[in-house]
């Protein structure tokens, strides 16, 4: 689950990690009587969406005086920001983060992830804060310091020391910034997040360390442990059809391609999508229907599938493992009778009672495309759509 940056800060707030002043608006006056209320004289108005790069989009301003916060915050409250994460569509901005300004004398970057491959949570440092951290991997990847952490031992003293020196710090920089470093973990493991990014991570003259923007995402399997942050999950900055594939414990993610997916299992997905573009097509979406998905689940994925416009193929790529095949078969064929399908569908089962399924796609007197290989389901569903 991703949050906003304002509430990031609120988390990281709890665990002592230094952040500016600075509280949500979402109207004009309550922009307004923000800046007011936090002093100074100098004020950053943020725009608050789920995507990176709103600078560049026009969503983050300056402003040395209340009128001018209220002025970028008329024109940014309801304007639909576009940036390279969002596509072309964008997003609408529906609340501000009003902050104080704050001198910086250096720019540097902190992100915390889990590299499921080590099964390590890792601690990324660089001297490029400002900069998106892929463009600084792609270009620059020796600038990237890396600590691994073992979960069952934790961050030790000398792995942030090591990270703070070579940043380039000492003195009462490099004392604050080993102090955020720690606090940023400890706010990392105790929330269950999956990503902690601080990005720029600010050196002021005086030798402070904030965090001028955070972005954190949490572990939806561990949302029950932690409500406090399950409600601040704003569904207008998600997908519709991700929240409806959640209400039905789907795993569901909406790409920009054509070919509409539906697999059980996150490794076969990949395959599956990969195969997919070999064969000349684009993924539509990411659709899991999970190890053990019975026929009403599978009818509602599939009706999801169906809903997305831009859907022009759909490609049911199923191993029976755990799930049997005869219960997609059926959950397919129920959905496509309640709901017009008018793309062409084709399916791939394997494993556990794939002899039935086949019969009962067959007696169901629908069309659908039947497919040997994994390979030949590529094809086919390419194909079907002029690819």
């Amino acid at each position: 689950m991703k949050i906003h940056e304002y509430q990031a800060k609120e988390v990281l707030r709890k665990f002592q990690v230094a952040v500016p002043e600075g509280r949500v608006a979402f109207t004009t006056d309550e922009a307004g009587k923000v800046a007011q209320e936090i002093g100074g004289d100098v004020w950053v108005v943020k725009a608050q969406v789920h995507a990176g790069g709103r600078g560049k989009g026009g969503g983050i301003k300056v402003a040395r005086s209340v009128d001018e916060v209220r002025q970028h915050a008329s024109r940014m409250l309801g304007m639909r920001l576009v940036t390279h994460q969002t596509g072309a569509e964008g997003r609408v901005v529906r609340r501000l983060l009003i902050e104080q300004g704050v001198d910086i004398a250096k720019e540097l970057y902190v992100g915390i992830t889990l590299d499921r491959g080590k099964a390590k949570n890792v601690v990324m440092v660089s001297t490029e804060g400002g900069v998106e951290i892929e463009t600084v991997a792609a270009k620059t990847p020796e600038l990237i310091l890396r600590e691994e952490v073992d979960p069952a031992v934790g961050l030790f003293s000398f792995q942030v020391r090591k990270l703070v020196f070579g940043l380039g710090l000492t003195g009462d920089a490099f004392r604050n910034a080993v102090t955020f470093l720690v606090a940023l973990y400890r706010a990392y493991k105790e929330t269950d997040a999956s990503l902690a990014e601080v990005n720029p991570l600010v050196l002021t003259p005086a030798g402070d360390v904030l965090a001028l923007d955070a972005k954190m995402n949490f572990d939806d399997n561990a949302l029950f442990r932690h409500r406090d942050i399950l409600e601040m999950r704003d569904l207008e900055e998600e997908e519709p059809l991700e929240i409806e594939a959640s209400k039905h414990g789907l795993n569901y993610i909406k790409l920009e391609g054509n070919v509409g997916c539906m697999v059980n299992g996150a490794g076969l997905a990949m395959a599956t999508m990969d195969i997919i573009k070999i064969a000349g097509g684009e993924p539509a979406n990411f659709l899991d229907v999970g190890g053990g998905a019975r026929t009403e689940t599978v009818a509602s994925g599939f009706r999801i599938l169906l809903s997305d416009p831009s859907v022009r193929a759909v490609l049911i790529n199923i191993f029976g493992g755990i799930v049997r095949c005869d219960r997609v078969a059926g959950g397919v064929v129920d959905a496509a009778r309640q709901v017009q399908v008018g793309v062409p569908v084709v399916v791939r089962l394997e494993g556990t009672n794939a002899k039935e399924a086949a019969v009962i796609l067959k007696n169901s007197g629908l069309r659908f495309e039947v497919a040997t290989s994994l390979e030949d389901a590529a094809r086919k569903v390419t194909a079907a759509i002029g690819g």
